[in-house]
């Protein structure tokens, strides 16, 4: 979603607030701006339509300058992207605020506003809020007085940093429903979206809790809650250093971050095992209290991590006997389900800061669900502070949209979680033993994997023209065949579905033509001489196969039918190595396509906002 920075301090801010927006980019977003107060007391502000280079640009042909400043990257939700619609906004010269989030009362607020005289200059939701705070400060009201009045005039979700130059000294931070982090300084104070846009400037965090309100000034902070009380919030050393968000020799993020899968699988296991055994504690201190009273598994989840909770419950329930069930977590709490007090509410994402599925956690624990766990790559997230328990992916800063170390990263935090509670079912020590041999070599099998990068690319070169494919999977690999459709569809932009491939003659096999690639994940399981003869009804009606195929497979390429072999290492590990494949064929099929592979149009990193 949107991207936040500001910054108060004795020097300019404005290269600082540039950088911030640059390492903010990854979220996505159509427009950026910078607004400061300047020397003479007055608002300066640039926006522009675009990469924020192109606000650099602009800021090098009329520079701006100020020891206090907001500045934003925007995902248009309420009105199409523009220069108009680019935040900051500002009411009358007199306020200027940037927002993450959505203001559903918008429409009421801006009938209201527009009979009190206010003008409108944007068609964003945001320019309530602007116009709310100055009519508050016209009031006579303080710039932290004026802010807490007008945010209990709003109904929806929202991240702001707010600036006036009636109070040239104070910034005004406040969350509700959209992350948003303070970044300490000496003599200096900043806010944004996360740590990554302000790593060059400190390691200090605190992060603001649900309601809260921040009065920032450069030598004090002060906190409140959503109840008006004042609050300390503890001060995090983020672990994260200034150059791990940097390409370094990769063309692309998604590359690099598909090559640090094997550092990152390393971590995500370290102290985590001992003696051929999963640490319960891993889990939290209260993990194994929790894990004897539950007798079912929820997982809820978006996107990406949605696929990791469909291949976890072929594990819980194949592997270790225990009922599992999976939502899209946009659905789950409008579904209205029955509470199950017995189940354990597993809710994954990667940035922790997902609204859906933050907003369906909170409503598990309204309706009486059991315990929740979080597998999430942000140890100060959300999800993470709100969660029962919590297990960190270690993953790292993910910057491509397009999700590549997170998934895997889950994946074996879901196998772990399938180990320490299916110990308890179905899962005796030897089976337990042979998990987490195979969970310990998947680092050395994922780097044999991505030896294949140059088979893939030269197989990519194949879709350069396709506008459609198919690809097929069967049992736990039908998630990974969903997750390649997906990873093809967002950096491509080539329309792929996934199917079970025993559901070809229940409709998909009409589309199959010379035209229509299909993509199959053939492991060496039980399945296969299945999945062989699903295939096969592909090639009998003209169709062209791309099968990545476990090498006891036996297939071979031929005619209609090109096969890249896996090497070895398999087991229940196979659906993580069987994703690095499909993760590389998209990747070179975007290159080759010309599209921006980091960031996507019309999508952002993190979706915090419904």
């Amino acid at each position: 979603m949107c991207g936040i920075v500001g910054a108060v301090a004795e020097r300019d801010v404005v290269p600082i607030l540039l950088e911030g927006l640059r390492r903010l980019e990854y979220r996505g977003y159509d427009s950026s701006g910078i607004a400061v107060i300047n020397g003479e007391k007055c608002i300066d502000r640039e926006r522009r339509l675009g990469k924020v280079q192109v606000l650099a640009d602009a800021l090098e042909s009329r520079p701006i300058s100020g020891s206090m400043g907001i500045a934003h990257t925007r995902w248009a939700t309420h009105g199409q992207p523009s220069q108009q619609n680019a935040h900051p906004h500002i009411c009358r010269e007199g306020v200027a605020i940037v927002h993450n989030g959505i203001i559903e009362n918008h429409q009421q607020l801006r009938k209201i506003q527009l009979k009190q005289g206010y003008e409108f200059t944007s068609e964003t939701d945001t320019e309530v809020v602007v116009h709310q705070i100055y009519s508050h400060q016209a009031e006579g009201k303080g710039l932290l007085q004026a802010t807490c009045d007008s945010l209990s005039d709003l109904e929806g979700a929202y991240a702001l940093g707010v600036i006036s130059n009636s109070d040239p000294d104070r910034m005004i931070a406040a969350r509700r429903g959209s992350p948003l982090v303070i970044g300490l300084g000496i003599g200096e104070n900043f806010i944004a979206s996360d740590v990554a846009a302000l790593l060059p400037v400190t390691r200090r965090f605190i992060f603001l809790e649900e309601g809260d309100v921040a009065d920032i000034r450069r030598e004090v902070i002060e906190i409140y809650s959503e109840s008006g009380d004042r609050v300390e919030r503890p001060e995090v050393e983020s672990t994260l250093t200034a150059d791990a968000t940097d390409k370094g020799e990769y063309r692309h993020y998604m590359l690099k971050e598909i090559y640090e899968q094997p550092q990152a699988i390393t971590e995500t296991l370290e102290g985590r095992i001992v003696n051929g055994k999963v640490l319960e504690e891993s889990f939290g201190p209260e993990a194994a209290a929790i894990f004897d009273k539950i007798l079912s598994i929820q997982i809820i989840a978006c996107g990406t991590s949605f696929h990791a909770g469909m291949v976890a419950r072929n594990w819980f329930e194949g592997v270790a006997g225990v009922p599992c069930q999976v939502e899209v977590a946009s659905e789950f709490r409008y579904r209205h389900p029955v509470a199950d007090p017995d189940a354990l509410v597993v809710v994954i994402s990667q940035s922790g800061e997902t609204a859906d599925t933050l907003a369906a956690l909170r409503a598990t624990k309204a309706w009486g669900f059991g315990a929740s766990l979080a597998i999430c790559n942000v140890p100060e997230s959300s999800l993470s502070r709100e969660a029962d328990l919590t297990l960190m992916t270690r993953a790292g800063p993910e910057i491509g949209v397009a999700s590549t170390k997170a998934f895997t990263t889950q994946l074996v935090a879901l196998l772990l979680l399938v180990v320490a509670i299916g110990r308890r079912y179905r899962i005796a020590p030897e089976r337990e033993k042979a998990i987490i041999e195979q969970l310990q070599a998947l680092p050395r099998h994922v780097e044999d994997v991505l030896k294949l990068d140059g088979d893939i690319q030269r197989l990519a070169e194949r879709f350069a023209d396709k506008q459609n494919a198919l690809f097929l999977g069967r049992g736990v690999q039908y998630p990974i065949a969903m997750e390649g459709a997906l990873k093809l569809k967002e950096i491509s932009y080539i329309h792929a579905e996934a199917y079970p491939a025993g559901e070809l003659k229940h409709g998909p096999l009409a589309l199959v033509d010379e035209l229509m690639p299909v993509i199959a994940v053939a492991p060496n399981d039980e399945l296969l001489e299945k999945l062989k003869s699903n295939l096969e009804e592909v090639r009998a009606r003209g169709g062209e196969l791309y099968v990545f195929a476990d090498h006891e497979t036996g297939m071979n390429s031929g005619d209609r039918i090109h096969v890249i072999t896996i090497p070895p290492g398999g087991g229940h590990v196979s659906p993580i190595i069987f994703s690095i494949p499909l993760q590389l064929l998209s990747y070179h099929v975007a290159v080759l396509k010309g599209t921006d592979v980091d960031q996507p149009r019309n999508l952002a990193k993190s979706v915090t906002v419904e």
